[in-house]
């Protein structure tokens, strides 16, 4: 039986490429030929995803060896996500999304949140909380509001009513100055005049790199550190909009 799993997730690989597609992962590949192992919705979340579409493979978190087909070696020295040194136990899973996403990880290492985390309170939220387990989400305002809720409403564990609310307006302004650089830099792209368009492009990642620093102050939560930051995106991103718009220097339109 294994021996035909094994079979059927090599064609699935096959077949797969040869549409010009890629699984990206062996070991995902085994695992939707084998509807009874991992949780078909677990699969599909993952092949959805910005990790399924990198070809970011389930080793990379689980453990594991990818090269294979056989059950034995392709699982040898993995652990349960309950066993405490497994990379996806929640007590490691930030350090282990911290391999590829160092920034979020700095910042999220100095909050209260991490630090119960390190105290053994499983409970305190991770990465996964607000991300989901391997879709890479970004939260929306509304979602996050509700994490944040869990915990922070009255009544809950750590009252506080300010917080949800408060995270919700930033990640709102969050998204909204993105939505402005998203199109700032289509226009930026159609100027044609080099020069101009070198410097709007400059502008245009000094904005961005701003905004970058206020999504990693959002993930120590405490939102007021979030402020400057997106402060100094808001205004770079008003300032580029504004030279797009000068009539005096065609965009190419």
């Amino acid at each position: 039986m294994k021996a035909a799993i094994a079979a059927v997730a090599a064609l699935l690989i096959v077949a797969v490429s040869s549409e010009g597609q890629t699984v990206g992962s062996r070991c995902a590949a085994c695992h939707f030929a084998n509807p009874r192992s991992a949780s078909r919705w677990h699969l599909s979340e993952w092949e959805n995803s910005p990790h399924g579409r990198a070809s970011v493979g389930c080793e990379a978190c689980h453990g594991g060896d990818p090269s294979t087909f056989e059950d034995f070696l392709a699982h040898q020295g993995m652990l349960s996500a309950r066993h405490p040194a497994s990379p996806i136990h929640r007590a490691n899973l930030a350090r282990t999304c911290g391999s590829c996403h160092p920034g979020p990880f700095a910042a999220f290492k100095q909050s209260r949140h991490y630090e119960l985390l390190r105290e053994g309170n499983l409970e305190a939220p991770t990465c996964a909380t607000c991300h989901g387990d391997v879709g890479a989400y970004l939260p929306s305002p509304k979602s996050l509001h509700g994490a944040c809720a869990t915990c922070h409403a009255a009544g809950k564990v750590a009252p506080r009513a300010d917080f949800p609310a408060e995270g919700r307006i930033r990640l709102t302004a969050i998204r909204e100055v993105r939505a402005s650089l998203d199109e700032a830099k289509a226009l930026v792209g159609r100027v044609k005049d080099k020069e101009r368009r070198a410097r709007l492009e400059a502008e245009l990642g000094d904005a961005r790199a701003a905004l970058l620093e206020a999504v990693h102050a959002a993930h120590v939560f405490v939102f007021d550190r979030m402020l400057g930051r997106l402060d100094v995106a808001r205004k770079r991103t008003d300032l580029l909009m504004e030279q797009l718009a000068n009539p005096q220097s065609p965009t190419g339109e």
